[in-house]
């Protein structure tokens, strides 16, 4: 037999206002584990990667300012960032998989390494501008007129890549025969001992590549009887001054970032026994180029879709950060150190020409 409780009237509006508090003490604890949590905008350690363009040590001194000024620009879009660490991958590669692998939040990479990264879960949030060059060419012997190739205000979202002839006697021959207006030969080229860098990486591998095939049949750097893979273009110019590698390729112009090294003895010593100075002696004149690229989409600040600190609202924020740090002086310190001058919010389908390159260079 069923019971029926019966209440009076008082009880009655007692028992809804109990019912209407229970159910909003439930809504505020469901709240509580949403995406407006204060603890969701917690982060602990924010991982950061660069790749190795640049000397590993040289990076991590020029970017250290970057870690509190990101903790400070995110406060404002009510993160609180504990920690920044930034790291230097031993290559381009081991950037792409540590933000593949989830294992750090945001990677500084070129459009090369994004590509290759992608459809591991490597999303690509902004794009680096940087200031154009004063000298653009494409005919290699009209940037060989010893004059430093120095930057402009004008702003562009692209670089090229150049191959450069090193002092060397093959390297200063092949030189020669460029500015005299001669063709290179694939033999020409084949019989002297280049530089490259990581194969992602977009100024030390790809595009280069690119070069090779579309004025030799098809020929990429892998077909080359003698390449180097360097740990970076400071290595790759240190190859070259030593006279180990004839031709060495990299982004334009390597020449303004490493002319100090170049001309400073060898006898000079850094911090940690290592030789700071190649003992050259003019850089602009004894480096020339011999083969430039079509333009290059800049370097990517990309993230990592595999950390489950990478929100929708985490991007956002880290976008708006990272442009107003790099508007003011102390930010665009420390990104100089890459030629960044600023960046700009882009999305998957601007680097479908990088995909095009990757492409092509399939199964070599």
């Amino acid at each position: 037999m069923a019971v029926k409780l019966y209440f009076s009237k008082g009880e009655k509006m007692k028992k809804l206002l109990t019912l209407l508090v229970i159910g909003l003490l439930l809504l505020s604890g469901c709240s509580g584990s949403g995406s407006s949590s204060s603890d969701d905008k917690h982060i602990s350690n924010l991982q950061i990667v660069f790749v190795p363009s640049r000397d590993a040590d040289a990076i991590l001194t020029a970017t250290e300012p970057l870690k509190q000024l990101i903790i400070d620009e995110m406060a404002t879009h009510g993160y609180t960032i504990d920690q920044v660490t930034i790291t230097v991958s031993t290559n381009y590669e081991a950037a792409g998989e540590a933000l593949a692998a989830g294992s750090v939040h945001v990677g500084f990479i070129p459009a090369g390494t994004y590509v290759t990264y992608q459809s591991e879960g490597v999303d690509v949030i902004l794009a680096a501008t940087r200031d154009g060059l004063s000298k653009d060419f494409e005919n290699p012997a009209d940037w060989n007129d010893g004059l430093p190739t120095i930057g402009l205000p004008e702003q562009v979202t692209y670089y090229r890549a150049l191959i450069f002839a090193g002092p060397s006697e093959m390297g200063q021959s092949l030189a020669a025969k460029v500015n005299a207006g001669e063709t290179l030969t694939w033999d020409d080229l084949n019989a002297a001992t280049w530089c490259s860098g990581s194969t992602t990486s977009s100024a030390g591998y790809i595009y280069p590549s690119l070069w090779l095939s579309e004025n030799y049949d098809g020929r990429i750097l892998s077909d080359l009887a003698n390449n180097i893979q360097t740990t970076g273009y400071s290595d790759t110019s240190a190859r070259l001054a030593s006279g180990s590698c004839d031709v060495g390729v990299g982004f334009a112009d390597i020449r303004s970032d490493y002319e100090e090294y170049w001309k400073t003895p060898t006898t000079e010593i850094v911090a940690g026994g290592d030789t700071y100075g190649w003992g050259k002696t003019d850089m602009w004149s004894e480096v020339q180029i011999i083969g430039v690229t079509p333009g290059i989409m800049n370097d990517t600040v990309s993230v990592s879709a595999n950390n489950p600190d990478v929100t929708p609202d985490f991007i956002a924020a880290f976008q708006a950060s990272l442009i107003a740090i790099a508007q003011t002086e102390a930010g665009e310190a420390a990104i100089a150190i890459y030629a960044h001058k600023g960046y700009v919010v882009v999305q998957d389908s601007d680097y479908d020409s990088s995909r095009d390159v990757l492409e092509l260079m399939k199964d070599r």
